[in-house]
Order: C-alpha cells, then structure tokens, then sequence
C-alpha cells in the first residue's frame, strides 16, 4: 500500500486516521527508513532542514513525509553536491510554491462561485422583464415624399 494514502487502523475499539502527516517514527526508526544515521537525523534537525514533531518528553516522532524529506535532503546533498544552506532555501523555496499554489487554486475557487452567483443573478433580471412590450422593429425606409407644413394659426 501507498504510505501516502490514508489507513484507518482500530486502536481500542476506536478508528485513527494515519495520514503522510501523522508522527509515528521514532527517530532510530526513521534513520532505518530513510538510510541515515541518527546524528544526521539530530544534525538535519538542528539546522531546520526537517523538523519532526515532538512528544510531551521532547522525544523528536517522525511522519511519512518526513522520511521522504530526508531522502530528499541525502539525494540532493549526496547526488547533486549542493550543500545544505543550499537545500535548506530549495525546501523553503518548494514550501513557498506549494502555499502559493493553494492560494491561486481558493482564489480560482472563489471567482468560479463568484461567476456562477452572478449568472444565477442575472437570470433572474431577465425573468423579470415585462413580457407585454413589442419588441421594436426598424421601419423599412422607403422613397416616398413627405412635405410638412406647420399649421398657421389664423386658419
């Protein structure tokens, strides 16, 4: 099974979801995972590359997407030779990204509803207009001469 999709496990009688965010790994646990040392792990920690949450002992708990981030961060470093300053702005950069492109997409949402109410509001101006008026014709022009002459008063 894909470990980003979500599992509904029974703990107690009860139904959790576990989802690529949910803290599960300890931190020996995630080193296994991921191919790293567990100083590493505390290092990448230190320097805000991947922080794990932690438990009410302070203990650091792993997530799914985590362990994918640590994968990232030793392909990157070890594959592509860039250093870690360098991949600490890359993940900041593809956090900014993804937030701007949640943005454009509740923003793109919004006009959608905003189109659809103005539809919506439209029609109903329409469906009010008086149906008893004649719809206006152009007169045909013709060659026909008309001569006015005003009327006078003394006759």
């Amino acid at each position: 099974m894909d470990p980003r999709q979500r599992r509904q496990p029974q703990f107690g009688g009860r139904a959790y979801e576990l989802t690529d965010e949910t803290p599960v790994y300890v931190i020996s646990v995630a080193a296994q995972l991921s191919g790293l040392h567990p100083q590493t792990l505390r290092q990448y920690d230190r320097l805000g590359l991947v922080s794990p949450d932690r438990t009410a002992g302070r203990g650091r708990r792993y997530s799914a997407r985590d362990i994918e981030l640590l994968r990232t961060v030793q392909e990157l470093s070890q594959t592509e030779g860039i250093n870690l300053a360098g991949i600490k702005r890359i993940i900041e950069l593809e956090n900014q990204v993804a937030a701007l492109q949640a943005r454009v997409a509740e923003l793109s949402s919004a006009v959608e509803g905003a189109a659809v109410a103005m539809q919506q509001r439209e029609a109903q101006v329409h469906a009010s207009y008086r149906r008893d008026l004649v719809p206006y014709q152009d007169v045909q022009q013709t060659s026909a001469l008309v001569v006015w002459r005003p009327k006078r008063s003394s006759e």
